[in-house]
């Protein structure tokens, strides 16, 4: 059995204008990610439609997320949501150092 301690919250990557996304665990059906935000948002016009279940924790910062008909989902660190397959959503914004942990639940479908 091999073990690796990782702090989700220690050694943030430098703020860029694009997301970090740093895969922790990775099997056919379970991805686990650490995103860090600084600002960013979805581009005008896009929507995340997922073919698979998403449940996500923001552990540190704020952000919005939303749904095609308005409603928004204000998360604050310790929040989280579970957004079902093909829920359509947007990330309206996030506050400078966002850091979510996301599990995405692929599923056999996924493995292939």
């Amino acid at each position: 059995m091999t073990t690796q301690l990782f702090n989700l919250l220690a050694q943030l990557p430098a703020a860029t204008e694009h997301e970090d996304f740093h895969t922790l665990f990775d099997s056919p059906s379970v991805r686990v990610e650490r995103i860090v935000s600084d600002g960013q948002s979805s581009p005008a016009g896009f929507w995340y439609d997922q073919p698979y279940d998403e449940w996500i924790l923001l552990l540190q910062g704020e952000a919005v997320l939303e749904s095609p008909k308005g409603q928004q989902h204000i998360l604050h660190a310790g929040d989280s949501l579970c957004v079902v397959a093909h829920c359509r959503h947007r990330v309206v914004s996030t506050a400078s150092r966002t850091v979510w942990l996301a599990v995405h639940v692929l599923g056999d479908a996924q493995a292939a």
